[in-house]
């Protein structure tokens, strides 16, 4: 397929800028594959379409303030920090997005805090905007790390337009994250409760854990009309025995096996064993999902409504077919559902 084929207009209004009140009373679209049909419900109606020893894949990653900003030397310059990813501990080397970009340089310092108490120098260019920094910190790697806690603030994207507030901190994060490396929320988990996982679990629901790093190339513009030749970032991603072992026997016994989020079904395609059952997996997935797509695990799906041209909504349309994908966002856009981060749900079953 094409990368225009998946274009429409989404009116600027539709962004969400802003969570529902209560999680999981945000708006559910759900869209039955079988039967061609769209319903309109309430996130907390999802309890419906399960049944015990059904079971959902959830994504326990934490999102970590990976945006940070700092001062540059001599000039002052106020510069942005996005910290993407740890290159070496033992160094505090890290890849980071900066902003402006023309502004830095190799051999640039970079002062944070307003006691100026954390320091970075450049020490490489790796893309237009991307830079390798090493932090200059004299206390331990724990001290470090929780200075650049204190120091960050929650990576909402960029769409959102107004500062980030105190409520951001816990609405940016599922209920049930633990593993820190994310910087970016797994969306579509943020729509669960405490009270309706425990509906869930009362009704005999059974749940697996999966880890997905989220990083900003999930959200990557896709440049290239022919999809086969985009290249996703890769992502670190962890599948242990415990989540292995409740999938394949939900497989074994024809259940409903719900991934919660385009980053769960990444990470369950990316390790699919030859009899089509999934395999222990830790290390790094740059698995790309579009139309046509044969899925091995997952036979149902959570997700949010997805910006235009992106790999999420190409991974979405793979899943419940092209055409009634692009039914059920028209639908979307007519019935003013929220998109994108903080935007409603749809259930794909």
């Amino acid at each position: 397929m094409k990368l225009s084929q998946f274009g429409f207009d989404l009116p600027e209004e539709l962004l969400a800028e802003y969570p529902s009140e209560n999680r999981d009373e945000s708006r559910l679209m759900v869209v039955n594959r079988k039967e061609g049909s769209i319903e309109h419900k309430l996130f907390k109606d999802i309890i419906d379409y399960f049944d015990e020893k059904d079971v959902m894949v959830l994504n326990n990653t934490k999102v970590f303030p990976a945006r940070l900003f700092g001062n540059k030397e001599k000039t002052g310059a106020r510069i942005e920090v996005f910290l993407l990813r740890e290159l070496n501990p033992e160094t505090k080397l890290w890849d980071v997005l900066v902003d402006p970009a023309r502004k830095i340089r190799i051999g640039n310092k970079l002062y944070f805090g307003d006691d100026e108490s954390l320091v970075a120098e450049v020490i490489d260019n790796t893309t237009s905007r991307g830079r390798t920094l090493r932090f200059l910190y004299d206390g331990s790697y724990e001290e470090f790390r929780n200075k650049l806690s204190e120091l960050g603030e929650t990576p909402l994207p960029k769409y959102i337009k107004r500062e980030v507030e105190p409520e951001d901190q816990e609405r940016y994060q599922t209920i049930y994250a633990k593993e820190e490396g994310a910087v970016a929320a797994p969306t579509a988990g943020l729509h669960f409760s405490k009270h309706l996982l425990k509906r869930l679990e009362i009704k005999g629901i059974d749940f697996a854990e999966v880890t997905l790093h989220v990083g900003l190339g999930t959200f990557s513009p896709v440049e290239v009309e022919d999809l086969s030749k985009h290249k996703m970032d890769s992502e670190e991603a962890y599948i242990e025995s415990k989540a292995v072992k409740t999938i394949n026997k939900a497989l074994a016994e024809k259940r409903r096996i719900c991934a919660v989020g385009t980053t769960v079904m990444r990470t369950l395609e990316s390790s699919v064993s030859s009899d089509n059952t999934l395999n222990e997996f830790g290390g790094w997935t740059n698995k790309f999902i579009f139309p046509p797509y044969d899925f091995s695990i997952a036979n149902c799906m959570v997700t949010n409504f997805h910006l235009p041209k992106s790999t999420l909504m190409m991974m979405t349309s793979a899943f419940a077919g092209h055409d009634l994908m692009k039914k059920a966002y028209a639908e979307a856009v007519k019935e003013k559902y929220r998109f994108y981060t903080y935007g409603d749900a749809m259930l794909i079953i």
